[in-house]
């Protein structure tokens, strides 16, 4: 697989971008919140060793071709989440998408802004036909986001994840890019109109 260049995107309020060893500090402040990571695939970070690894794995992955993951940075310049595709299968052009918040920026729709930029550069510029998400049963404010760009739920799997000390199913969420291409005309006024 090739590279990944950097690719910066923008929407409204919000610049993403590659990830850089600076940001282990910010990375750990996000990964580390219980709050923020109840439903993610670890348990709480404990010490900073963690965010370091974390970004190193994230630049290997940008040189082997095999994950995108931006920075969200507000106007202000702070860092409060990450978007992530990942699990590339190049044959079948479809991936994984992962996403994470800072709890102070719950409820204000930034997740769902830098979704949109991220679904149309992976439908776009990466000829994208699939992007999946594996979420917890319990996550309604995941189920909401991905329903309100048009996922769908594929599918319920039984006991998939052990995550500090608990087990949990997973939600199988998928949007092909004909049903993103299409919410996404369907929302723009017609030509000539404001």
């Amino acid at each position: 697989m090739s590279a990944f260049l950097p690719v910066v995107l923008h929407t409204p309020r919000l610049t993403l971008r590659f990830l850089t060893p600076e940001d282990a500090p910010a990375m750990f402040r996000l990964f580390s919140d219980p709050a923020a990571v109840r439903y993610w695939s670890c348990a709480p970070w404990q010490d900073m060793a963690e965010a370091s690894r974390y970004v190193e794995q994230t630049l290997h992955g940008y040189a082997d071709g095999s994950t995108l993951r931006w920075a969200m940075r507000t106007a202000d310049g702070e860092l409060v989440g990450v978007v992530t595709l990942y699990h590339f299968d190049r044959r079948n052009y479809r991936c994984d998408i992962g996403y994470m918040l800072a709890r102070p920026y719950w409820g204000q729709r930034y997740m769902q802004e830098a979704l949109r930029a991220v679904l149309d550069y992976g439908f776009g510029s990466l000829a994208l036909h699939r992007i999946e998400a594996d979420i917890h049963p319990d996550n309604s404010a995941s189920v909401r986001l991905l329903q309100g760009l048009q996922f769908r739920l594929e599918g319920q799997l039984r006991e998939r994840w052990f995550v500090n000390g608990e087990i949990s199913d997973s939600l199988i969420y998928g949007l092909l890019a004909r049903d993103w291409l299409a919410a996404q005309s369907s929302e723009r006024p017609p030509s000539g109109q404001p």
